[in-house]
């Protein structure tokens, strides 16, 4: 069942880049950019955790928190967060539970090729546990200003 604007967003509790349990509703009361990406160090994920990474004291000083979710493992995650010194937590959703419950795995076509993966998407949840607002197609490139963007607004509601 997809999910709308205003649904409550779906439970998370996976483990971070450090293995430790991170879930969601420990979030309660701050704003949560929820994204998803299809594979650590690759080009367009490594452009949008960076520009994540540039932009989170802004994003931090509007009581937002970032948590990138991918199929990849702990270990994977770690590396990644390493190399580019990523400042927020990666969660390893290699069962690929959460990412089905946010319903962004899905087919996906490359080259002429058709096959299963992660599609590129975020989720802005607010401080109730809601969805505020969903990115579909996100552009790595722009998705840090969009967020920030979005999240001035919201907030003067």
């Amino acid at each position: 069942m997809p999910l709308y604007a205003n649904d409550v967003a779906p439970s998370i509790v996976l483990p971070n880049q450090k293995g430790e349990q991170v879930k969601l509703s420990d979030y309660k009361g701050r704003w949560v950019l929820v994204y998803f990406y299809p594979k650590d160090d690759t080009p367009g994920c490594t452009v949008e955790a960076c520009g994540l990474r540039d932009n989170l004291s802004v994003l931090n000083a509007l009581k937002l928190d970032v948590l990138g979710i991918s199929p990849d493992s702990v270990v994977s995650h770690e590396k990644f967060v390493n190399k580019f010194k990523l400042t927020f937590q990666l969660l390893a959703d290699e069962r690929k539970q959460v990412v089905e419950a946010y319903g962004v795995w899905g087919l996906k076509k490359f080259m002429g090729k058709e096959y299963m993966g992660v599609n590129r998407t975020s989720f802005l949840i607010d401080p109730q546990g809601r969805i505020a607002k969903i990115y579909d197609k996100v552009k790595p490139e722009e998705h840090p200003a969009e967020v920030l963007a979005d999240v001035k607004l919201l907030q003067k509601k």
